[in-house]
């Protein structure tokens, strides 16, 4: 390691310009991540961040709540079933909403997706402003707190474009969002009357909803299904690639960051393997003098996590001052633990990168090498 510092400070030079192009791929790295997870979010951060560990679809809905319609009075076998905690019917809807006071031709309006749920259940977000559901007040309801940029506040009252139905804003929820809407929960029986309003709407369903969410422990997939008749039961993971446009946003985004983090490791790699064929005579002086293999290999290992090291902690620091100057309506959600976990990717891929250079010093020869000198 101290070999590896003094040429480092020597050669500051040569090994800054490494280390800012280090600097510029994880940055990269990290400001795609977090993009990545703000597309996430808008998609789907509703069921991405609950508690549900498996949910129960109509069969052939291919796991999407647009496509399924459940009786609510299926929740009474679920519930019964081993490692089974918690069980909440889901039903949802797209609307418009626009201010209690507002005219409906003039004034603006809100598109947001509306989830209902039964009061206190867990898929009940925790409010960051107001209060929750309550089973005492049918028209209550709580907001992504983005539509307080909207001008929404606590106490507010929303009617239903189209509808003389009126609700209560009793608290707003941070990052509650589906299908690029903010979300809006509310009763499932509040849901129903917004759903179901025309006459035979239901399909003759009794208490429809559109899924089935269930907490638990040791729950399995296939021997829930086939314990139940008429449904498929999927994971989160299921239930999240049944969103429309999320798997495809994900995947589009995890390619790009993993062939950046592979081109990373190649253009250090490169970078490190000419400056080994450099600085062969070097080597070979160091063999000549006693330096086994292993003693030059670890100075040149050193060389590159310290340098990988300091340049991915100041692409941290850039990727989170450049949070500061995003603009609001970006979808960038930055997670702690995606960044630790892509710090240590890239750090391995440079150190892996190293191989190479390794590789060409244990073929140097020392006469060759101090031959070559001369």
């Amino acid at each position: 390691m101290f070999l590896a510092r003094r040429e480092l400070w020597f050669s500051k030079g040569r090994f800054l310009l490494i280390g800012f192009i280090i600097v510029l791929i994880s940055w990269l790295v990290f400001v795609l991540s977090g993009l990545g997870n703000g597309l996430s979010d808008l998609g789907a951060a509703a069921i991405r961040y609950s508690d549900m560990d498996i949910a129960l679809f109509e069969e052939e809905a291919e796991f999407s709540l647009n496509k399924s319609t459940l009786s609510e009075d299926i929740m009474d076998e679920v519930v019964t079933l081993p490692g089974v905690e918690q069980v909440t019917g889901v039903g949802t809807s797209t609307g418009s909403i626009l201010m209690g006071d507002s005219d409906e031709e003039s004034g603006k309006k809100t598109t947001v997706y509306f989830i209902g749920i039964n009061p206190d259940s867990f898929l009940e977000p925790d409010v960051s402003l107001g209060e929750g559901l309550t089973k005492s007040n049918d028209s209550q309801i709580i907001m992504d707190s983005s539509l307080m940029d909207e001008g929404y506040a606590v106490g507010d009252t929303v009617r239903l474009s189209g509808s003389d139905m009126e609700l209560l804003i009793g608290g707003f929820a941070d990052n509650q969002l589906l299908n690029h809407l903010p979300a809006v929960y509310l009763p499932l029986e509040t849901l129903r009357e917004i759903k179901y309003a025309v006459p035979g709407s239901d399909m003759g369903i009794n208490k429809p909803i559109n899924a089935i969410f269930v907490k638990g422990t040791d729950l399995d997939v296939e021997s829930v299904g086939s314990k139940i008749s008429g449904v498929e039961v999927g994971t989160k993971k299921d239930t999240l690639n049944g969103v429309p446009g999320y798997t495809a946003e994900n995947g589009t985004i995890s390619l790009m960051l993993w062939l950046l983090i592979f081109i990373s490791a190649f253009v250090v790699a490169i970078f490190f393997y000419v400056l080994t064929t450099q600085k062969v005579h070097q080597f070979g002086v160091m063999k000549a003098i006693g330096a086994s293999n292993g003693f030059v290999i670890k100075s040149v290992v050193s060389q590159v996590f310290l340098l990988s090291s300091i340049s991915i902690l100041i692409g941290i620091g850039l990727t989170y001052l450049t949070v500061l100057v995003l603009p609001d309506g970006m979808p960038f959600n930055l997670l702690p633990n995606m960044v630790v976990i892509y710090a240590f990717v890239l750090l391995g891929t440079s150190m892996v990168g190293t191989l190479f250079s390794i590789n060409s010093i244990i073929k140097i020869d020392p006469l060759t090498a101090l031959r070559r000198a001369e």
